[in-house]
């Protein structure tokens, strides 16, 4: 008897045991990604990592698929320009078309490695700055996030090619 009882109590406990270390593992999870910022946090860190780097010196590569829609876009920005639009009307169908470039270039994202990350530290702030000009509440607004969109081609143009 006291034989199946020790028999027993080991079960019991390597059950009790087994049961608690999933628990543990959930339990690290969850305090893990508390930890981590939300992504509206992360938005507005910045670090020296987000600096675009050169390429030993020379511009980054973007393949002809994805240059494609980038050239498209400031093509439309440089339109833009000219035309001298001022009104809120004219910055929401400027955003809707780089959104829909926005949209083609990501899709057709076939880039891998560094430039891959070079790019995208440029690209993600981009991507904001549409999208921030497409919630534009008046023309003032509209006009300072513009020249957000603008400044950010001047970068783009130091950094890649």
């Amino acid at each position: 008897m006291k034989k199946y009882l020790a028999i027993l109590i080991v079960v019991l406990m390597g059950i009790t045991y087994g049961c608690n270390n999933p628990v543990k593992e959930e339990n690290s999870e969850i305090s893990n990604t508390k930890s981590l910022p939300s992504s509206k946090e992360s938005e507005h860190q910045h670090t020296e990592s987000d600096s675009i780097e050169l390429n030993n010196g020379a511009k980054w590569k973007v393949v002809p698929e994805m240059m494609a829609h980038i050239r498209n876009m400031e093509s439309d920005i440089n339109r833009f320009v000219e035309a001298k639009h001022t009104e809120l009307k004219d910055f929401t169908q400027l955003g809707a078309s780089l959104q829909k470039n926005i949209d083609l270039l990501t899709s057709n994202c076939t880039m891998e490695g560094k430039a891959h990350d070079e790019l995208h530290k440029w690209l993600l702030p981009y991507i904001d700055m549409v999208d921030k000009l497409n919630k534009s509440k008046n023309s003032d607004e509209a006009l300072q996030t513009f020249e957000e969109i603008k400044a950010s081609y001047k970068l783009f143009n130091i950094y890649f090619e």
